[in-house]
């Protein structure tokens, strides 16, 4: 949510920054409408103190033996316009938070300008992708010829984009989670979490999904959504709430399913496990002090890679233009690993500095020495579980149709070598 004081007092520049993104000018509009509801607030304290006045007069006269029929009626008149006015500037005030509820965050100064993702810019690059002396196959080849990858009985179960692993698979999809974790937690100082996977409208609205992208969610019958990511209610721990200085950065992690509907991606990616309407991921969300955030952004981006590392995964990692940022971000960074299979990179992490756009929403502050301030809030896949699996199976796939596992996952598979 945007500070509607702030643009007021620049709105050539917040007009500008909704240039970058590719959307119209809303400054004069909105303080046009601001203007009219602080009219009629001010209106309405004029005129709740007058009636407050009249009525003290009422028993002065009374007492003097004087006619209050003429007040009387002044007080009748402001009791039918005092609510006319309490309705108008209910009215602007829904009108305006409805406004800015819609506007996506500003682009840092920093972002390359651009109006998809042809013009993201590439920063590093780390590993080189592995010779193969056969044809490498795409994960859901190699799955099927293990026998260890059903789409066919998902879909009987569920419908398109869903998969059911069995026997080592499924351990490895486990094994990958773990691992995930476990760097996130012991080597990264993240605190482990385990929150619910269904929540309320408010929390959605504080990260940004509602009101803009219920389509892309799933929604119950009871009125509690399907988080799209641990981000949600991570994030929304701290909502409604004022956190001491000295306990930021706060950071978190939480491993857990996430559901999408994918209705803004029909046609893509349709075979194999890329995009699915439910899937694991491994999330970090750091609440920061606003000095703090662009470090902590940098330092939760390592905090990715560091996995794709350690599974020696060649990634390159990618800061997003204007035009192809989420609606919360200020700035994202998007690692993609390297899939022989595909023969291209695909994005697996996406770590965002959101600045106090979701605070505000959340109205997530912290108590310094300046007085109550809004934190900065930031996220990021610490990986999405399903596509480090697909990474792996690619990368680590031999002639014979069986997959090394990693020297980094063995551990966890056993001391298992070979899925074969």
């Amino acid at each position: 949510m945007h500070d509607l004081k702030w643009i007021r007092e620049n709105p050539d520049a917040f007009d500008a920054g909704l240039a970058r993104r590719g959307l119209d000018p809303r400054s004069a509009a909105l303080i046009r409408l601001d203007g009219e509801r602080r009219a009629a607030q001010t209106r309405l304290q004029e005129l709740q103190a007058s009636r407050n006045e009249t009525s003290k007069q009422i028993g002065i006269i009374k007492k003097q033996g004087g006619d209050v029929s003429a007040i009387m009626d002044e007080i009748a008149k402001l009791k039918e316009d005092i609510p006319l006015l309490e309705a108008q500037e209910k009215s602007l005030s829904e009108e305006i938070d409805g406004i800015l509820a819609a506007i996506p965050n500003l682009p840092g100064a920093d972002v390359p300008d651009g109006p998809d993702e042809e013009h993201n810019v590439e920063i590093r690059r780390w590993g080189q992708p592995g010779a193969f002396d056969f044809q490498p196959l795409e994960h859901d080849a190699i799955g099927a010829k293990l026998g260890l990858m059903d789409f066919d009985g998902a879909a009987k179960l569920s419908g398109a984009r869903f998969v059911v692993l069995k026997g080592k698979l499924a351990r490895l999809e486990r094994a990958l989670a773990q691992f995930m974790l476990d760097v996130q937690t012991e080597q990264h100082g993240y605190t482990e979490v385990s929150p619910p996977t269904l929540v309320k409208d408010g929390a959605l609205f504080g990260t940004g999904q509602l009101p803009k992208f219920g389509d892309d969610l799933f929604k119950t019958n009871t009125g509690h959504w399907l988080i799209p990511t641990a981000e949600v209610p991570l994030t929304n721990l701290v909502g409604d709430s004022i956190v001491d200085e000295a306990a930021l950065p706060i950071r978190m992690t939480a491993l857990t399913l996430c559901y999408r509907s994918e209705a803004g991606a029909a046609g893509k990616d349709t075979r194999g496990m890329i995009r699915q309407h439910q899937f694991w991921k491994v999330e970090m969300v750091s609440i920061a002090h606003p000095d703090q955030s662009e470090a902590e952004h940098q330092r939760m981006t390592a905090c990715a890679e560091t996995i794709l590392q350690k599974l020696e995964l060649p990634y390159r990692t990618i800061v997003l233009c204007t035009g192809d940022m989420g609606f919360s971000s200020q700035k994202t960074y998007d690692i993609e690993v390297w899939l022989p299979g595909q023969g291209r990179y695909r994005e697996i992490s996406s770590c965002s500095n959101c600045g106090d756009f979701q605070a505000r929403r959340m109205k997530a502050r912290f108590k310094g020495d300046k007085g109550n301030r809004f934190v900065h809030t930031l996220n990021g896949s610490g990986l999405a579980v399903g596509r480090t699996l697909v990474a792996v199976l690619e990368n680590y796939q031999q002639a014979d149709g069986s997959v090394r596992v990693p020297e980094a996952l063995k551990p966890y598979m056993g001391g298992l070598e070979v899925i074969a």
